[in-house]
């Protein structure tokens, strides 16, 4: 996952208007970055979709305690705690965030609209029921760190096995070119998230960029297809890794909450 989730945006400047650390105008816009429209759609008592300056302050009026970030993938159930349905569409999208305290959860939709040429992203977030319970999976940050560090190190020995790139200048270039473009782009993580969310944030998606960057034929000698199959197996723990070290860094801050409030 080379770009940033949705819902990590989401849960990061959501959880810090809810800790009063960024204006309702300041998260809304931050939430939809590139993005031209984000709306936000189910949301108890609205009839009609809404912004997220309204969205944002109707979900804290409905008590939000704290925004979860799920990133599932197929029998990965990566931050889900149910119903069915909730889970099924957050599957579809890879991803979702689920509000504490609300047992609600919302899942993007993205739509590309416009003339070709001039096309732009619509996001319309459909708010559903969920099920107020432990997240499958989610590690803590110093689980995810320890586990990231330990499967990059083996994946990078078995690469090396297969003569896969990730350490050659092609690679490396194209690993320059996507940290540019990230520090250019946006900020790691909002106000308010310990130093070491940022930390562990910034490694998962490095690794990510690394996964694939590594996945590409341009980067390695490995062409057949039992070399590529190889290739994958090799990189799958690692990917999975990634994926639980980033959700454990976009929950830090509802994790910290829950915690103070005993």
């Amino acid at each position: 996952m080379l770009e940033e989730p949705r819902s990590g945006r989401l849960a990061a400047w959501g959880n810090a208007l809810l800790a009063g650390e960024v204006s309702p105008d300041e998260a809304a816009a931050r939430i939809a970055g590139e993005d031209a429209a984000h709306r936000v759609a189910g949301l108890p008592a609205e009839d009609a979709s809404v912004g997220w300056t309204l969205a944002l302050g109707r979900l804290r009026a409905l008590g939000a305690q704290g925004l979860r970030v799920a990133l599932p993938a197929p029998g990965h159930p990566l931050g889900l705690s149910g119903p069915p349905e909730f889970n099924a569409r957050a599957l579809d999208a890879g991803e979702a965030v689920v509000v504490a305290g609300t047992a609600l959860g919302l899942v993007p939709e993205v739509r590309t609209a416009g003339p070709a040429g001039d096309e732009h992203v619509e996001v319309v977030w459909a708010c559903l029921p969920v099920r107020e319970a432990p997240p499958a999976d989610v590690p803590s940050l110093g689980e995810a760190e320890r586990e990231l560090t330990e499967a990059l190190q083996e994946a990078t020995q078995a690469l090396a096995r297969l003569e896969v790139g990730g350490s050659g200048a092609v690679a490396r270039a194209a690993l320059e070119a996507y940290q540019a473009r990230a520090a250019a782009d946006r900020q790691l993580l909002a106000p308010g998230y310990p130093p070491r969310a940022v930390r562990v944030l910034e490694l998962a998606q490095r690794v990510s960029a690394l996964m694939a960057i590594a996945r590409g034929p341009e980067h390695g000698a490995a062409v057949s297809a039992s070399e590529m199959a190889a290739r994958s197996q090799a990189l799958r723990p690692v990917e999975r890794s990634a994926r639980r070290a980033q959700v454990a860094a976009y929950n830090a801050f509802a994790e910290d909450a829950q915690r103070r409030r005993g």
